[in-house]
């Protein structure tokens, strides 16, 4: 059996997971940032090792996170949980858990499972994508997540698509995250005369409503995310993107949107589908598990 645990920036979360892809358990711990990195580590082993009670034999253990291992130091790097970045997380796990572990980053993880057993599950290539407060993506070739050889394997939301965009935290300006995310809807909306308290789900339904400021803050994110996606497609061209995050749940993505790409791809047709994901919430903790085989549990 494999422990999935996903480590997000209020909640862990564990599950186990049998040798079919079956759930079994689900648990989980608060974050507790303030306390430390330590006490994270104990959390996540404290949680590990309840999971383990229940299902009464040592299970394999692999990790979700916001962020990633440095190819070059090995320490933790990008994570909103910041007091893990600098970090030699896999290590100190490791030690505590007395066994190897599986870490990647939240988004590969979301790849891994819709690609094994979720939308993407009869595709040989696949691009999942998250779009929700933040832009990230995962790539799976032939049932494998392909990290890259310096762990930005997917990373297309930090790809630049409008030079005189916003700021990004990263440093550059007018990335994919920053346009095409919830805030960056919602700020969007807000640069062009809408109000700046509403959030992006707000601006999707008031656009559906014949609202014309919110109709043209979709147009212009319709336009974003086919230019973002084109980028992907032209480069990997993917079996099947799988779409996950909060915006996933607008449906013009998968009807306008896809039209979008379409328009952009270098290519006289554009037959790759775009789904929407099949574990929701669960795929990132899903795919932490799945980061070991069945059989090698």
């Amino acid at each position: 059996m494999r422990i999935g645990i996903d480590l997000g920036g209020t909640k862990i979360e564990g599950v186990v997971l049998d040798n079919n892809g079956n759930e079994l358990l689900r648990k989980r711990v608060e974050t507790r940032q303030s306390e430390g990195y330590q006490a994270i580590l104990n959390y996540i082993a404290q949680l590990a090792g309840h999971i383990e009670a229940e299902v009464g034999e040592q299970c394999s253990v692999g990790m979700s996170t916001p962020g990633a291992i440095s190819a070059i130091t090995g320490m933790m790097k990008n994570s909103n949980t910041t007091c893990l970045n600098g970090q030699p997380l896999i290590e100190d796990l490791q030690t505590l858990l007395n066994r190897p572990l599986r870490i990647a980053n939240d988004a590969n993880c979301f790849a891994l499972s819709e690609a094994l057993d979720g939308a993407g599950k009869d595709h040989d290539v696949v691009f999942g994508v998250i779009m929700g407060t933040g832009v990230g993506g995962g790539v799976i070739f032939k049932k494998q997540l392909h990290q890259g050889h310096q762990h930005i394997g997917g990373e297309w939301g930090h790809n630049i698509l409008e030079r005189d965009g916003p700021d990004c935290y990263c440093g550059h300006k007018g990335c994919i995250e920053t346009l095409i995310s919830g805030p960056g809807l919602a700020a969007d909306f807000h640069r062009h005369g809408g109000s700046g308290s509403l959030l992006a789900g707000d601006i999707v339904t008031l656009a559906a409503q014949g609202d014309a400021l919110a109709e043209a803050a979709m147009q212009r994110f319709l336009d974003r995310f086919g230019r973002a996606m084109a980028m992907v497609v032209n480069i990997l061209d993917p079996d099947a993107i799988v779409l996950g995050g909060g915006l996933s749940n607008v449906e013009r993505l998968y009807s306008e949107g896809r039209e979008r790409v379409a328009h952009y791809v270098f290519n006289d047709e554009f037959i790759t589908p775009i789904l929407k994901n099949i574990h929701g919430d669960s795929s990132g903790v899903r795919g932490a598990a799945q980061l070991w085989e069945s059989n090698e549990t």
